[in-house]
């Protein structure tokens, strides 16, 4: 994996064998990122990363300028794996890495973030519910964005706040406004 864009721009990263992981391709990271970059700025966001994995999106978003980034993960390799790589990176002011369910997490999160986004395993059951917990606990600033990364299987468009699904690849991405 690669960092494309920003102050850790060309910066690359391995996952180790058996990462019990999908890291998000290059290709839709960049489509994510084109989208992105016409509609918001990134100095000064403070971001949350839902089922952080391998932090890909995370470091990118620290990469453009983003003020600071929450990752959460419930996997033990996971987190070790991202604090290792926030060193490595030499932002681990800018980077907060939690171990925890990511639902669990929102319902006992009291910040509130310009930029959520979530990247549960495709066949997990619980992306509606991140959808709900973050609209009815309010997490989302005001103009803030939620990026829910799915599979096809998955359809949102019918979900309050629901504003529209960019795909790249096999890879979807569903927004949703605060």
């Amino acid at each position: 994996m690669r960092i494309i864009s920003g102050s850790l721009k060309s910066r690359r990263f391995s996952v180790p064998p058996g990462f019990p992981s999908r890291p998000t391709t290059n290709y839709a990271k960049e489509g994510l990122f084109n989208v992105l970059q016409h509609s918001i700025e990134f100095s000064d966001l403070k971001i949350l990363d839902l089922c952080a994995g391998t932090g890909n999106l995370s470091f990118e978003f620290i990469s453009r300028g983003a003020q600071s980034v929450v990752a959460v993960d419930e996997n033990f390799i996971c987190t070790k794996f991202l604090k290792s790589n926030a060193e490595n990176l030499g932002i681990e002011s800018q980077f907060d890495v939690r171990r925890s369910e990511c639902i669990k997490f929102l319902t006992h999160c009291e910040s509130k973030f310009d930029l959520i986004i979530a990247d549960p395993p495709y066949e997990a059951k619980f992306h509606e519910n991140i959808i709900q917990l973050v609209q009815e606990k309010n997490i989302l600033s005001p103009n803030g964005i939620l990026i829910i990364e799915h599979g096809k299987q998955s359809d949102f468009s019918k979900l309050p706040n629901f504003e529209f699904c960019r795909i790249f690849g096999n890879v979807y991405f569903s927004f949703f406004k605060a």
